[in-house]
């Protein structure tokens, strides 16, 4: 068979299938990475399914136990027709119930369940519904930024392990098996309230809470946090007709608890971004008074 009829024979079988399928067939080959190249059913001439090591198994032993001309089964991830190959997942007919329980799920629904882990890189939780996860704690899963629309330390800040929640549901995390959820979604924004009665140009009083290399976070609001940025190599900026000063002088000695006066520079709702200058009042005395 020549090149340009076996491409179309390629392009006829692919335009058949759709994400979704589950399609079977049999290893053919395995890569130093570990991901299968599969010879599916209904295509003998050569290997169109691809799983790569990650959408083998959730579980290392099983993923390393498959072996050349095991037959196998996956869901379609992807079509890739220009690449002449089909991305296949066993990981859905492996847990083949806690797959249909994620597909079934809809972005904005609201499910409930306790706090099963806190760790570095978010929050898992044990839903009310649905099935196990064969690795991790729980099936749902609260990246740090979905946790909370206040700036913390760390999620244990935010949440207990054993604590009931309710979240609202974002995607179905195909790589993981969870299903990804945010807790703040169902929390009120304090920062949209705090745009609604603001504008820029507005003199605020704060509290500052972080100092970091390019500026100053300042509270001033509960939940409302501007930056006051450092503006390298200059010493002073012009806005309204006052003089705000960026120089040194704002930030020398300034830590958390501080309390300083602000004018807003920036509001952009759409982005949450508060950019704060420091307020001179009158040309010559500095802005920082001391909390205590």
């Amino acid at each position: 068979m020549n090149e340009a009829a076996d491409s179309q024979e390629v392009r006829d079988f692919l335009a058949g299938i759709r994400v979704g399928d589950v399609l079977g067939g049999t290893v053919a080959g395995i890569s130093r990475r570990r991901d299968l190249a599969v010879l599916l059913d209904g295509f003998p001439a050569r290997p169109l399914g691809t799983v790569f090591a990650t959408d083998v198994s959730w579980l290392a032993s099983s993923a390393a136990a498959v072996e050349v001309g095991q037959r196998v089964t996956g869901e379609v991830l992807a079509v890739e027709a220009d690449r002449g190959r089909v991305l296949l997942a066993m990981t859905s007919t492996e847990h083949a119930h806690l797959w249909a329980f994620l597909k079934a799920r809809r972005p904005g629904e609201i499910l409930s369940g306790t706090i099963a882990s806190i760790e570095t890189f978010g929050v898992f939780v044990a839903l009310d519904d649905g099935p196990a996860h064969p690795v991790f704690p729980g099936v749902g899963f609260i990246t740090h930024p979905e946790l909370s629309w206040r700036r913390f330390e760390s999620a244990s800040d935010v949440v207990r392990v054993g604590q009931r929640v309710a979240c609202e549901f974002l995607q179905f995390d195909t790589w993981n098996g969870e299903a990804r959820l945010s807790l703040k979604a169902l929390r009120p924004d304090p920062f949209a309230a705090f745009a609604e009665a603001c504008h820029v140009g507005r003199r605020l009083r704060g509290r500052v809470t972080k100092v970091v290399p390019f500026g100053v976070f300042v509270e001033v609001a509960e939940g409302v946090e501007g930056l006051i940025h450092r503006q390298e190599g200059s010493a002073a900026r012009l806005f309204d007709g006052a003089r705000l000063f960026d120089g040194a002088w704002l930030f020398d000695g300034a830590g958390p608890g501080d309390e300083l006066t602000v004018v807003v520079i920036e509001l952009d709702r759409a982005r949450r971004r508060l950019l704060l200058g420091g307020d001179a009042g009158s040309v010559g005395g500095p802005v920082r008074t001391a909390a205590n």
